[in-house]
This record gives structure tokens, C-alpha cells and sequence, in this order.
């Protein structure tokens, strides 16, 4: 009886000393929330005067209370306690190892998902909205891949990949303005522009690690923008500067030639689509993307992505290895750079307009977000995130106002339950033939 009176006694001092902490975690809670929600939503402004309304603040602190005990509470459960515990083991693994089987599965489902990613737009040739939300959709998947090298891949924190975005962008509008370039020539050109500035933002952040790469990076992005929106004389500044539409062998999308051509409509007998250009764009788009996804992988496979890797998890043992991270990092720069050039000229001739208004710190930030939740180093979790935080805020325009807070709500709970992102990077698994 002793041995259970004990028993008792230590069930009931652990239940007590469990309450105690959910009490002082419930008032510490409900304190901050007060703090935070109180000046936002307690006092309103009539004129130049304060109206104090302190009910509105206790309301949603108590709710953010509650919220928070019921979400401790399940956490001490049994089976939820179980399930963390495995999710914080498989979690810990950087990456998990795909067995054959696994690859012809994802195989089958890639293809089935490309597939449909190429005939939708076909599908929805008439409405204007769904192809021009796909077509901007898959330029974010682009900018993805391409932040994926540096970020996910060698582990450097860029904050300014918006640059390299702007400047495949304006390389097509200020080339058709002043050196008679069309899209497919600032298509090929681009790229080694973009890589040349990579490599030289590579070159000057050699020494730099972590937080001070990320401000230095951030710098380079605002400078970027602040050059475009100053030189006035050169891209317009404010006002921006027209972009030439895409042409298919001297055919052009729009409803009468503009340059001499014949338009595509014409030559092909078909009834005159405003689509016709955005559903070409997308075409033209999705083959890029195929492509930059098979390099990619192939590129994780080859000696450069190890090494980026290696860079990643350890610069002194990659320099240990004999690995020089000069080169490693400029490369990482300069192919993450050249996926940005791309991503830009796409997205001038989509939009027929360029201006420094499309290419602030927010698009930076949400393409790091696209890399961060969807996976680093993961390619498939790039492209879902992509076409998530792209087409969801579409979908939830009537919610424009809490998108932001939406938004912020879901990289939160991301960062609790899948702090490596929705799909974690799968390796192939290396069998030796047998003789």
C-alpha cells in the first residue's frame, strides 16, 4: 500500500506541476496578447482624440489564451506526444534515401502532374484570368528553382534575388528600346548578363556568412532597385518602360502586325484569341522550367552539387576536402543569378510594362518563403509551394485584407510542424551491380 500511496503522490505532484505551468503559461499569454492587441485595438481615433475601448483587446487576448492552452493541452496527450516524437526523429534526417520503387512512383506522378500542368491552360484557352494566374504561377516556380541553388542547395541566405529578377527583365525592355532586341534574343542574352552580375556579387560576399550575407545581399537588391527608379534617362525611372511582346518565327500574337509581320492567327486560319500570346508565353515557359527542373537534379548528382552541399552543411571540412568554396559559391551565384534572368524576361513580356514597383524586397522575401516552406533543397517542394503561395491568394481575393495575415499564420505553423519545408530532399539510393 505504501508503494502505491507513493505512486499516487508523485502522479499527483506531476499533474499539479503541469497545471501550474499551463496557469503560468496561460498568464504570461494572455499578458502579451494584451500587449500586442491592446494599442492596435483599444484605442480608436476620432480626430485628434483617443477613444479608449479596452474590451475588444481583453476579448482576443482571452480567445489567444484559450487557443493556447487547448493547443498545450493536446500536446501532453498520449498519441500526440507519440506522434511528435517520431515527426521530430524523421524531421532530424536532412534528407531520406528514395528506393527504386519510390523513384518510379514519383516518377509516374511527375509525369502525370506535367501532363496536366501543360494541357490546363489549353483547357481554359478562353478565360483570360486562369492562364495569365498559371503563366505568372510558373515564373515563381522558375525564381524558385533558381534561389533553390543558392539557399537550399550551398546554404547562402540571399535576400536580394529580386535583382537578378530586374534585370532580366529590363535587359528586354530596354534592349527592344535601344539596341532592336526581341524576346528570344533577350531570352539567350539575359542569362550571362544575370550570371556576370552574380558572379560579381559572389566575388565581393566571399567572407561574408549567415546574417551578414543575408545584409549584404539585401543591399545589393535595394541598390539594384534604386539604380532603375533614379536614371531616369535611361529606363524611365517611376514611369517604367514598354516591353515587346514574344514573336514566333516573325509571327506576332496581336490582332493586327505591328512591325510588318503577319499575325499568328492569320497564317494559322484560326479565329483572332487575346490569349493566343500568354498561352504561347506559358508553353515556352513550361519547356524552360522542364528543363532548368532536369538540370537541377542532374546537377545534385555531379561533383558541383556535392560540393554545394558540402559547402552547406560545413565550409572548414569542404575546405578540408579540397574543395575551394571560391568556386563553389560563385557558381552557386551565378546559375541561381542566370535562372533569375530568365524568370525576368518572361515576366516583361507577360506584362508588356516594367517599373521598380514589381521588383521590391516583398518579392525577394516571398521567394525565399517559396524555397523555405516547399523544401530546401527539395525541387518538387518548390513547385508546390509556388503554385500554393501564387494561385492561394488568388483564390482568396475576397480575403485581401488578411492575406498578409494569412500568410504570416501558415509560415508559422510550418516552422512548428515541418521546419524543413512540405517535401524534404529525397537522394537516390546507390545499389552496387552484382558481378
Amino acid at each position: 500500500m505504501s508503494a502505491q500511496h507513493q505512486t499516487r503522490a508523485a502522479s499527483a505532484a506531476t499533474t499539479v506541476s503541469q497545471w501550474r505551468v499551463l496557469l503560468r503559461d496561460a498568464f504570461f499569454s494572455f499578458v502579451l496578447a494584451g500587449i500586442v492587441f491592446g494599442p492596435i485595438t483599444g484605442l480608436q481615433l476620432s480626430g485628434l482624440d483617443f477613444i479608449p475601448n479596452w474590451q475588444r483587446p481583453l476579448i482576443l487576448a482571452s480567445i489567444v489564451t484559450l487557443g493556447r492552452l487547448l493547443f498545450l493541452s493536446a500536446l501532453n496527450t498520449g498519441w500526440l506526444r507519440q506522434w511528435r516524437d517520431q515527426s521530430a526523429l524523421k524531421e532530424a534526417q536532412a534528407a531520406t534515401v528514395q528506393t527504386p520503387q519510390e523513384w518510379r512512383k514519383w516518377l509516374v506522378i511527375s509525369g502525370a502532374a506535367a501532363l496536366v500542368a501543360f494541357v490546363l491552360p489549353f483547357v481554359f484557352v478562353n478565360n483570360s484570368y486562369v492562364i495569365k494566374s498559371l503563366l505568372l504561377a510558373m515564373i515563381y516556380v522558375l525564381l524558385g528553382l533558381g534561389l533553390n541553388i543558392v539557399v537550399g542547395l550551398a546554404g547562402l541566405l540571399d535576400l536580394g534575388f529580386v535583382a537578378f529578377y530586374a534585370v532580366g527583365a529590363y535587359f528586354l525592355a530596354l534592349g527592344a528600346e535601344y539596341w532592336g532586341l526581341g524576346f528570344w534574343s533577350a531570352l539567350a542574352l539575359s542569362p550571362l548578363l544575370a550570371a556576370a552580375l552574380g558572379g560579381l556579387l559572389g566575388f565581393t560576399v566571399l567572407r561574408t556568412h549567415g546574417d551578414y550575407l543575408a545584409i549584404v545581399t539585401l543591399g545589393f537588391g535595394e541598390i539594384i532597385r534604386l539604380v532603375l527608379t533614379n536614371w531616369l534617362s535611361l529606363t524611365g525611372g517611376p514611369n517604367g518602360m514598354p516591353a515587346p511582346a514574344p514573336t514566333f518565327l516573325g509571327l506576332e500574337f496581336s490582332r493586327i502586325a505591328k512591325f510588318g509581320g503577319t499575325p499568328f492567327h492569320e497564317f494559322m486560319g484560326w479565329n483572332y484569341n487575346p490569349n493566343m500570346k500568354f498561352l504561347f508565353l506559358y508553353v515556352v515557359l513550361f519547356w524552360v522550367v522542364v528543363f532548368m527542373i532536369s538540370w537541377v537534379y542532374r546537377l545534385r548528382l555531379m561533383p558541383m552539387g556535392r560540393a554545394w552541399e558540402a559547402l552547406r552543411e560545413d565550409e572548414i571540412a569542404c575546405r578540408s576536402l579540397g574543395i575551394n568554396p571560391v568556386v563553389v559559391k560563385l557558381s552557386a551565384f551565378m546559375m541561381g543569378a542566370m535562372t533569375g534572368g530568365l524568370a525576368g524576361v518572361f515576366f516583361a513580356s507577360y506584362q508588356g510594362f516594367v517599373n521598380p514597383t514589381s521588383f521590391t524586397f516583398f518579392e525577394s522575401a516571398l521567394i525565399l518563403a517559396i524555397v523555405v516552406l516547399g523544401g530546401l533543397g527539395s525541387i518538387v517542394g518548390v513547385i508546390v509551394a509556388a503554385f500554393v503561395l501564387t494561385l492561394l491568394p488568388e483564390l482568396l481575393r475576397e480575403f485581401a485584407d488578411y492575406r498578409i495575415l494569412a500568410f504570416g499564420i501558415l509560415m508559422v505553423l510550418m516552422m512548428i510542424w515541418r521546419p524543413r519545408g512540405l517535401i524534404r530532399p529525397r537522394r537516390p539510393v546507390f545499389t552496387i551491380p552484382e558481378s
